[in-house]
């Protein structure tokens, strides 16, 4: 699976178990996933960099640096990198914990290879929408930057559904002037209808 970037979207997993990554690894091989296996938070932490799509599947308990710190070094980065994280029978309160600060699923030990392979799945499915997200996001927020500060003005008027006459009145200009500054919003944001302009505006927030 790639994501839009052209990226191959990898399966990232974290544990200190090498009995767990010995099987991880002939799990993802079977399946053809691209993967990457580490034996420690830090290993992991010192190749990754937050622009690669994929999935973390991650040890909730470990010496140094443990799945939950792993977690929180991750958000400092503002890295949306989707995390499942494999817990053992006493985990439940530790995993509840982690879905609270953003992890995607989690799952007890033992598992079957289907299971966690169907959450990996829907791991990297989140991953390729949030990204796809964040790219509209970043588009909306350039072609933003190019409007006049009038044709701003326009704008956040004509997405509220007021008419340009109103317009023209709230601003102090004529209908003529309103009506070629909204053309020009419409041009600059390559929008091409005003439903268009209002999702545009709300991808702002």
């Amino acid at each position: 699976m790639s994501d839009f970037t052209g990226q191959k979207s990898t399966v990232f997993v974290v544990d200190d178990d090498q009995a767990i990554r010995h099987a991880m690894e002939l799990l993802m091989r079977s399946v053809g996933l691209e993967y990457e296996i580490f034996h420690s938070g830090d290993d992991f932490l010192s190749k990754y960099s937050i622009d690669r799509p994929g999935c973390l599947v991650l040890d909730i308990r470990m010496p140094g640096l443990g799945g939950l710190e792993l977690q929180q070094k991750l958000i400092e980065m503002e890295s949306s990198l989707p995390i499942i994280f494999i817990t053992g029978h006493g985990d439940v309160p530790m995993a509840v914990e982690a879905m609270q600060k953003g992890a995607v699923d989690f799952i007890q030990k033992p598992f079957r290879d289907q299971e966690l392979l169907d959450r990996i799945r829907e791991a990297l499915k989140t991953d390729e929408e949030r990204r796809s997200a964040r790219e509209h996001h970043d588009e909306v927020t350039s072609k933003l930057r190019k409007l006049t500060r009038r044709e701003r003005e326009v704008l956040d008027l004509v997405v509220t559904g007021k008419p340009n006459k109103i317009i023209a009145y709230e601003l102090g200009v004529s209908q003529r002037t309103v009506e070629i500054h909204r053309a020009r919003v419409m041009e600059k944001m390559e929008a091409k209808s005003l439903a268009d302009l209002v999702r545009m505006h709300m991808d702002e927030e």
